[in-house]
């Protein structure tokens, strides 16, 4: 089955689920031979989406789940005169849409920020995977767990720390997760979002976030000439984020 919901292209060799390049990635926890063969059945076809595509619109219902299976995504919300706050990236093997499930509408738009290709689930067969697979059921639990947790990360950047800090927190942590996904090469990762859209994600002027980059760049601990990010000093850019640097959890994906 392929969807093809207006403004998108229909990806017309689909993987199979048990095919899928990210399976084999230690990011993600493995899964049953039976747990494959029910995500194979609960995949309703993949879409191809271009860069600036809206998936999810404000307020909007959606009949379809998502998981990112390459290039990336943002979740952000606007306020009346257009102004823009970005809450988070969404990389390959991210899954979104799982409030439209639980609250009927989305509270938050999604966007494509590059080309990508999505993993499309019909909403209604969620219930199947909560009674049938509960191993399944607890890894969309901790997903919107992890999500939460995120989000309070994303909330004590904003209000608590510096422009330095938070600049400095979110570029780590991308760095992280590009790297756990085994896209980096060394100290070197392509991160697709302009100053302005970091900016957006950390409340700030377009401004003062090249002012802030321009500091890191200075201090020699970064490097970024877009979309090429490198990470000249990482121990540097952890004290910079004022943070700690710990190993990222394996998560599971569907």
């Amino acid at each position: 089955m392929t969807l093809t919901p207006p403004g998108r292209s229909p990806n017309t060799e689909q993987i199979k689920c048990k095919d899928c390049p990210l399976r084999g990635n230690d990011a993600f926890r493995a899964f049953t031979e039976e747990e494959l063969d029910f995500v194979q059945k609960f995949k309703g076809g993949e879409l191809v989406a271009d860069a600036g595509t809206t998936i999810f619109l404000e307020g909007n219902n959606s009949a379809h789940l998502y998981t990112v299976l390459s290039g990336w995504v943002f979740r952000y919300k606007l306020l009346h005169d257009g102004r823009r706050q970005i809450l988070n990236f969404g990389l390959p093997g991210d899954f979104f849409g799982l409030q439209s499930s639980m609250f009927g509408e989305m509270d938050h738009s999604v966007e494509a920020l590059t080309d990508v290709v999505l993993c499309v689930f019909p909403r209604e067969k969620v219930w199947q995977l909560y009674e049938h697979y509960p191993d399944l059921g607890f890894d969309l639990t901790w997903l919107a767990a992890r999500e939460q947790f995120m989000l309070d990360e994303n909330l004590l950047t904003v209000g608590r720390r510096t422009a330095i800090e938070r600049v400095a927190s979110v570029l780590l942590h991308v760095f992280q997760r590009v790297q756990q996904l085994g896209m980096a090469r060394g100290r070197r990762v392509d991160i697709p979002f302009t100053q302005q859209q970091l900016a957006d994600a950390l409340g700030l002027s377009h401004v003062h976030t090249n002012k802030t980059i321009k500091k890191l760049t200075s201090e020699n601990l970064i490097d970024w000439h877009p979309p090429i990010l490198h990470v000249k000093d990482l121990e540097g850019l952890v004290r910079a984020a004022n943070d700690e640097l710990t190993s990222l959890p394996v998560r599971p994906f569907i």
